[in-house]
C-alpha cells in the first residue's frame, strides 16, 4: 500500500461538478486534489458540440470545456492527479481515501462528484457513433437534429420525457421498448399517447435497437430494428416471429437509464437512494450539498438523478465547495510538523 499525502480536501471527479468545486476551493486556499475517475471529464467528453453551457454563444466542444476547466481549476490551486478512488474511511478523521492503485490519502473534507454514467446497449455502431448522432441527452443534443426523424430507445419517464422534447425538433419521434407495457408513470404514458394521436410520436413496441449505421462524417444514417408481438426480440432473433428491419432515422436517443458511480462510498454512513444516487440535505439555507457524514459532501449527476445538465452540476459543485470551505473554517489545520531547534550548549 502506497502512502498518499494528506490534502485539506479531495473531490472526486473531473467532470463539471468536480471541476466548479475544485475552481472555488482553490480561491478559497483549500489546495483541493481532484482525482479523476475513470471516465476523466465526464459526459461532457462525449458532446461533440456543446451550446447550451452559458458564456459560449458559439458553442464549445465537451472536451474543450473541461480543458479549459482544468487550466482554470489549477491556476487557482487545484492539483488534479491521474486515479480512480475504491474506497472512503469514514470511521475515523481523517478521512483515508484509498486508490485502485494503493495509494492512501487523508483528507479533512471530501466531495463526491464522481457523477453518474449513462447506460448504454452496446449495440454495433454505438461506440463509434456515439457524439455523431447517437447520445445520452436530448436536451443537450436534440437541437442539432433538427428536422431530422429521430428515435428514442427506452420504456421509462426518461424516455418518454426526452420523446416528448424532441417533438420540438424532429420531424417526427419513434420510441421503440421492448416490451408491451411501459415503465414510465401514467402522465407521461397519456402524454405521450396524446403525440401519438397528434402524429408527433410513433410508438414501437415489442421492437429493440439492434444495430446503428452511419460514419462519424456523415452522422447516423439508419438503425436496425427487432421486433417480437411477445418482447424482447433481441434475445429472440432465431424466432420465426421476430422481424429485424432495417429503418431511417437521422439521431438515436438511448434513455435506458444511469448509474451512479458512488461504490466507493458504500462502505460509509453516506446515505443513498435504492438507486446508489447520493441523499444531501438540500432546503433554502447552507449546507445543501451536505450528506450524512460530516465532512462529505456531494454534486453534480451523483446527486441529480432529474436534471443532469452541465450548468445546473457546475452550480451544486460551486455549492460544495462553499459548503467544503465552511466546514474547513471550523476544522483548523493540521499543524505542520518542525524540526526542533538544538538546544543551547551550556558553555
Amino acid at each position: 500500500m502506497n502512502n498518499g499525502t494528506h490534502r485539506r480536501l479531495i473531490i472526486t471527479g473531473t467532470g463539471i461538478a468536480g471541476l466548479s468545486a475544485a475552481i472555488y476551493a482553490g480561491r478559497a486556499n483549500n489546495e483541493p486534489l481532484v482525482i479523476e475517475g475513470d471516465e476523466p471529464g465526464g459526459q461532457l467528453t462525449l458532446t461533440t458540440d456543446v451550446a447550451n453551457y452559458p458564456g459560449f454563444p458559439e458553442g464549445i466542444s465537451g472536451p474543450d470545456l473541461v480543458q479549459r476547466m482544468k487550466e482554470q481549476a489549477t491556476r487557482f490551486g487545484a492539483e488534479i492527479e491521474h486515479g480512480i478512488v475504491t474506497n472512503i474511511d469514514d470511521r475515523s478523521r481523517p478521512f483515508e481515501v484509498e486508490c485502485r492503485d494503493g495509494t492512501v490519502y487523508t483528507a479533512d473534507a471530501v466531495i463526491a462528484a464522481s457523477g453518474a454514467s449513462a447506460r448504454t446497449l452496446g449495440v454495433p455502431g454505438e461506440d463509434e457513433l456515439m457524439g455523431y448522432g447517437v447520445s445520452t441527452c436530448a436536451t443537450c443534443d436534440g437541437a442539432f437534429f433538427r428536422d431530422e426523424e429521430m428515435l428514442v430507445v427506452g420504456g421509462g419517464d426518461a424516455a418518454m420525457e426526452e420523446a416528448a422534447f424532441l417533438t420540438k425538433f424532429a420531424s417526427k419521434v419513434y420510441l421503440a421498448h421492448r416490451r408491451e407495457e411501459f415503465r414510465a408513470e401514467q402522465y407521461w404514458i397519456d402524454r405521450i399517447q396524446e403525440k401519438s394521436d397528434a402524429g408527433e410520436i410513433e410508438i414501437m413496441r415489442n421492437t429493440e435497437l439492434t444495430e446503428i449505421h452511419g460514419t462519424q462524417a456523415e452522422g447516423v444514417s439508419h438503425v436496425t430494428l427487432a421486433r417480437n408481438d411477445s418482447g424482447y426480440p433481441s434475445e429472440k432473433l432465431d424466432d420465426p416471429n421476430t422481424e429485424s428491419f432495417d429503418f431511417d432515422v437521422g439521431a438515436v436517443f438511448l434513455a435506458i437509464g444511469h448509474t451512479p458511480n458512488t461504490d466507493y462510498l458504500e462502505g460509509t454512513d453516506v446515505e443513498m437512494d435504492e438507486s446508489g444516487y447520493l441523499r444531501t440535505r438540500g432546503g433554502r439555507d447552507g449546507g445543501q450539498t451536505r450528506t450524512d457524514v460530516d465532512g462529505i459532501f456531494g454534486a453534480g449527476d451523483v446527486v441529480d438523478f432529474h436534471y443532469q445538465q452541465a450548468a445546473t452540476a457546475g452550480g451544486m459543485g460551486v455549492k460544495a465547495a462553499l459548503d467544503a470551505d465552511e466546514f474547513l473554517d471550523q476544522h483548523p489545520r493540521k499543524a505542520t510538523k518542525t524540526t526542533p531547534a538544538p538546544a543551547e550548549s551550556d558553555d
